[in-house]
């Protein structure tokens, strides 16, 4: 069974941005990995905005989400004050919407893996001074 790990919005926009810089070498890791995906409803509304060049690269990664390519982690309304907690707590970076809605997916899921091209993920921490580890290597 595949290994479950959450994914932020970069490497989902350069999976299906054929333009983007990252296009192949995220490629080649979606193709040679082992993982599955877990990922937030904010991060797929990021990655339909980037996309929105194309309806047709929006509605691929639609089609791709709904074909199991991710698992949609539960945020809800009862989350709101931890993700006023790390907003406010990580101000001076600021932290978007979309990463603390992946802290608190880390949180309530347990999983302590990311795939991100982003360093924001080596200073996010959990309760515990816990890290999320970035497992994407290109």
């Amino acid at each position: 069974m595949p290994s479950l790990v959450l994914v932020d919005s970069g490497p989902l926009i350069a999976l299906f941005d054929f333009n983007d810089s990252q296009h192949k070498n995220v490629l080649h890791f979606f193709n040679h990995t082992k993982f599955s995906f877990i990922s937030t409803l904010a991060v797929l509304t990021e990655v339909s905005h980037m996309l929105d060049f194309s309806v047709h690269a929006q509605n691929d990664f639609y089609t791709w989400v709904h074909n199991h390519g991710v698992i949609i982690a539960d945020i809800n309304q009862h989350d709101l004050p931890r993700l006023i907690a790390l907003t406010t707590k990580y101000s001076d970076m600021p932290m978007d919407f979309a990463d603390a809605t992946l802290v608190i997916a880390a949180e309530k899921t347990g999983l302590r893996e990311i795939v991100s091209l982003d360093s924001d993920f080596d200073i996010y921490r959990l309760p515990g001074r816990e890290m999320i580890k970035n497992v994407y290597r290109p």
